[in-house]
């Protein structure tokens, strides 16, 4: 995981600094989300946690990672 490290930090994002990271809309990243949500569980407050984020990384790609893993 040294891409997601080098790229983006795994640390606490909101939905819309991931929507960022990711170049799409609140919406569209609500949308990504929604068929990953029992393997990211729900958030809690604002921000997901590092784990739920490392979860995200996996289920849609790190954001900016144009190199597919094997």
């Amino acid at each position: 995981m040294n891409n997601e490290q080098s790229h983006n930090p795994l640390r606490t994002y909101s939905i819309s600094e991931l929507a960022q990271q990711y170049n799409i809309t609140v919406k569209c990243m609500n949308r990504w989300l929604k068929p990953h949500a029992g393997k990211i569980g729900k958030r809690e407050g604002r921000y997901y946690n590092i784990k739920q984020v490392k979860a995200i990384f996996q289920a849609l790609g790190v954001p900016g990672d144009t190199a597919e893993d094997s």
